[in-house]
């Protein structure tokens, strides 16, 4: 005896394009229909009804009006209809659109191999998406938690030319504020791009930070409401709400050191400032004594004492924010909430990742420079090219000691011979430059050179792949 099954489909879509408004208007019908079958014969003859009744559906006529750059979310228990809705749209759409399991990944690739035309762009594009940790740039997408996974496909869309993003089954994986975190990203960069996306969820919870400018809540049978509202971004992710920056300790900067890409070790610190989201501790960040010199400073402040710098200047040397909590603005938030709380008049911050991210400026610092390579750096960059070196690798240890175990002494020598002709004050110290040897400072650092042994040469290397990067310097000074 073949068992009763129920069809649910949308029995026709129209899409109608509105020059006027720019709009198109989706005219559904919805049909539900249950197949004749021996079984469901014999129930409706149990219950007296007809054959003709146990066929009979009812229609649902329902009109959508959507932009190319509204912002829809579709909710409803599971079966009312939402993922048919959004098949038939997605037929509708063809090239126009493209699901977010649609989205062609290599699983083998590391990330920043696989997204952008550049390495710049890829730091850009994934930084967008809150996969902005220097370790998670060189994962494959096969070691990528589901979050993560979730983000690197946004990521993929936003690069696409596709205008429509369709997601059924939005998040439903994720753990809820992960959820959260991923729909307030959505919302934000589609409306930057001009995008639209279309998305479908059973949960309830992600109106706030999805923030839609069409919300269609489709029930069981022929009920369906639409509401419509500006198609404006959500002001903040409601889960920033719950945070607040307030003074923080040494210990609470190591237990979050380790979502860091730089060393653990800071310089002589000044002020930690912490963040939490009730007892959860979501982000640190660690202000410390200034530098003598430094690129930029002098176009904000005059000439002073080391005394008087100490006095009235402060460093940020380390922001760090659980790996959970990123792109949702709380970089920015620690910056902004901490600056005034900190016994300097001045603070400055030099770092890499303003260039691809200006959260500092956005926080109330000042962009004042950006200072390129020094040209000893890239001087031995080539050198190190014609080596056999990738200059984007300098900062593996591993890798760098591996290349320096495979060059003739011949090559070695050229090697020296590139540092000695382009002294750095940062290659003084890890060969012992700066507390060693008699005479001028060139003669001291030549002598320690050439004693220098593959692992101290291995520590050049790497400091030239930190020279090589790009730096930003930013100022805030308090207001009087």
């Amino acid at each position: 005896m073949r068992s009763r099954r129920d069809v649910f489909k949308v029995r026709k879509l129209r899409r109608i394009y509105d020059k006027s408004q720019d709009k198109f208007s989706f005219h559904v019908e919805y049909e539900t229909h249950t197949e004749l079958t021996e079984r469901t014969v014999e129930v409706a003859e149990a219950f007296g009804l007809g054959v003709d009744d146990a066929q009979r559906f009812p229609v649902l006529n329902a009109e959508l009006k959507i932009t190319p750059k509204d912002v829809v979310l579709i909710t409803g228990d599971s079966g009312s209809g939402k993922s048919v809705l959004l098949r038939a749209i997605r037929s509708d759409l063809g090239s126009e659109a493209i699901d977010m399991s649609e989205v062609q990944v290599d699983v083998e690739k590391p990330i920043i191999e696989s997204v952008g035309a550049t390495v710049e762009e890829a730091l850009e594009l994934l930084s967008k998406v809150g996969l902005n940790d220097a370790f998670l740039f060189l994962r494959k997408y096969s070691q990528l938690s589901d979050g993560q996974r979730f983000r690197y496909r946004l990521a993929k869309f936003l690069e696409s030319e596709k205008q429509w993003l369709l997601a059924d089954e939005f998040a439903a994986t994720l753990d809820r504020d992960t959820a959260k975190i991923v729909a307030f990203n959505l919302q934000k960069l589609a409306r930057q791009q001009g995008k639209a996306v279309i998305a479908a969820t059973t949960h309830d919870d992600l109106l706030e930070d999805l923030a839609p400018s069409v919300h269609v809540h489709k029930r069981f049978g022929e009920e369906i409401d639409i509401k419509y509202y500006p198609n404006q971004p959500a002001a903040e992710c409601s889960l920033l709400q719950q945070m607040k920056v307030q003074g923080g300790t040494l210990d609470d900067w190591r237990k979050l050191s380790v979502f860091h890409y730089r060393s653990h070790n800071t310089a002589a610190r000044r002020d930690v400032f912490s963040v939490r989201r009730r007892s959860e501790l979501c982000g640190v960040i660690v202000y410390c004594y200034p530098f003598p010199q430094c690129a930029g400073r002098s176009k904000v402040l005059p000439k002073m004492s080391l005394k008087e710098l100490n006095q009235r200047l402060s460093v940020i040397s380390r922001i760090v924010v659980h790996p959970k909590y990123r792109s949702i603005g709380l970089g920015e938030k620690l910056i902004r909430d901490s600056l005034p709380l900190v016994h300097t008049p001045y603070v400055e911050m030099i770092a890499v990742m303003p260039k691809y991210n200006p959260f500092a400026e956005r926080a109330g610092m000042r962009k004042v420079l950006v200072k390129e390579p020094p040209k000893q750096a890239l001087a031995i960059a080539e050198v190190l090219k014609g080596l056999g070196f990738d200059v984007q690798l300098l900062g593996s240890q591993r890798y760098v000691r591996g290349k320096l175990d495979g060059l003739a002494s011949g090559q070695i020598a050229e090697l020296r011979t590139a540092f000695a002709r382009n002294p750095h004050p940062c290659f003084r110290e890890p060969i012992g430059a700066d507390r060693y040897g008699s005479g001028s400072a060139a003669k001291v650092f030549r002598e320690q050179l050439d004693k220098a042994d593959l692992e101290r040469l291995a520590k050049l290397v790497r400091i030239v792949g930190v020279l090589l990067q790009t730096k930003v310097y930013l100022f805030w000074e308090r207001e009087k």
